[in-house]
């Protein structure tokens, strides 16, 4: 594993943000030390290094900190820009378009599918599963768009959409076996499906994303998953 300097990850297992952050470690190689955060009762390392947020992922390198994921994966990219893989693309609209559809991700995708997570009665869900189907279907066409009819939003190997999207993979597994409700169907998005299945397949995937039961066990315990009332 490569290394430059003191590098740490303030994290927590089952944040996809922070998931997406040790991805891109992980395609880089570099080496670091991992620190999980407890949200519920924050310490003084992370309000020190994220004051204004108070949120995880926190990556502190040589003592300076860098907030928000996609910044952090961005400034993996470019401090270790000797180390293949490229994880953003080398073209500039090609970069553009891919932080274009990130940011997409964040703002629309994830509120999308935590809407369902957090419904309370099977009728919420279901009206919140009918909202976030386009929300989906754009990313199918996000897919068609930035692929070049390759295996992956980056072409024909894992780069920074397949991470930003990627890394919600977790909780939407979760969902299925919490509520059996499936947020990437083949039937409504093939192309999107398939990747989804490549995606979990490949080494970043195998090696950074953690079982689905991890999820499920959090949202038990911080009570996001209820069940529907009578």
């Amino acid at each position: 594993m490569a290394g430059q300097g003191d590098l740490k990850l303030l994290g927590m297992l089952e944040s996809p943000f922070v998931i997406r952050v040790r991805m891109a470690l992980h395609l880089k190689g570099v080496s670091y030390e991992y620190i999980e955060q407890d949200l519920s009762n924050k310490g003084e390392l992370l309000l020190k290094n994220n004051p204004v947020h108070k949120k995880v992922p926190v990556l502190i390198h040589n003592g300076k900190p860098i907030c928000e994921s996609l910044a952090i994966v961005q400034y993996v990219d470019e401090v270790w820009a000797a180390t293949s893989p490229s994880i953003l693309p080398a073209n500039p609209h090609e970069r553009a378009l891919a932080r274009f559809w990130a940011a997409y991700v964040d703002d629309k995708f994830f509120p999308a599918w935590l809407g369902i997570l957090k419904a309370e009665t099977g009728e919420e869900r279901d009206k919140k599963m009918s909202e976030t189907l386009p929300v989906v279907e754009q990313l199918e066409t996000a897919l068609a768009q930035c692929s070049n009819g390759k295996a992956f939003f980056s072409g024909a190997s894992v780069g920074y959409l397949d991470l930003a999207v990627g890394c919600n993979l977790l909780w939407l597994d979760a969902m299925r076996k919490m509520f059996g409700v499936v947020v990437i169907d083949a039937a409504r998005t093939p192309v999107l499906a398939a990747w989804a299945d490549r995606f979990r397949e490949s080494d970043v995937g195998k090696e950074v994303l953690p079982d689905a039961d991890i999820a499920v066990e959090y949202a038990k315990k911080i009570q996001v998953y209820r069940p529907a009332s009578k």
